[in-house]
């Protein structure tokens, strides 16, 4: 297999997998699988990503992540022990 073939798989696996949490983060379900609503919270993640909030936004969202993996797994110990633990709360809009 050609390298620039090795590479495009790569590419479709990545994209294929980030879609994936899209679904599993429930926003198709959510939104309607309206495309343009999608795009809209996904410009607006990169905005707040920008701005002076960006590194709590992603303190936020990466433990929030940890949780919901968790909880796909079963593993409620790693769950409650993120939520007790962090100290992460809400960011304000």
């Amino acid at each position: 297999m050609r390298s620039w073939q090795v590479e495009r798989r790569k590419r479709t696996r990545h994209l294929i997998e980030l879609g994936g949490l899209v679904v599993k983060a429930g926003i198709v379900d959510l939104t309607d699988d309206d495309r343009t609503v999608i795009l809209g919270a996904l410009v607006w993640m990169a905005d707040k990503l920008n701005s002076e909030d960006g590194g709590r936004a992603l303190e936020l969202w990466a433990e929030k992540g940890k949780q919901a993996f968790a909880a796909e797994r079963g593993d409620r110990r790693v769950s409650l022990l993120a939520s007790a633990g962090s100290g992460v709360t809400d960011l304000k809009s």
